[in-house]
């Protein structure tokens, strides 16, 4: 079945894949950890961000978070 997309703005891609309507499957071939602190990551065209104070906790207790062995 056919998807109506509207207006789109992809600033960039870096080394991923961009999908728009019908898709069987999507599955990661790769995988990273970011821990980044409040507004730190935010991206567009007209942002404002106004934080207080801001703690990240980087401990992570499991091993893994996402097994991306035996992807098609």
């Amino acid at each position: 079945m056919p998807a109506l997309i509207g207006p789109v703005s992809i600033t960039s891609v870096g080394g991923g894949v961009v999908t728009f309507g019908d898709t069987f499957y999507v599955s990661p071939k790769s995988s990273a950890k970011t821990a980044a602190g409040s507004g730190s990551l935010n991206t567009g065209n007209f942002v404002n961000t106004n934080n207080g104070i801001s703690g990240t906790n980087t401990l992570d207790p499991d091993l893994f978070d996402q097994n991306i062995a035996a992807n098609a």
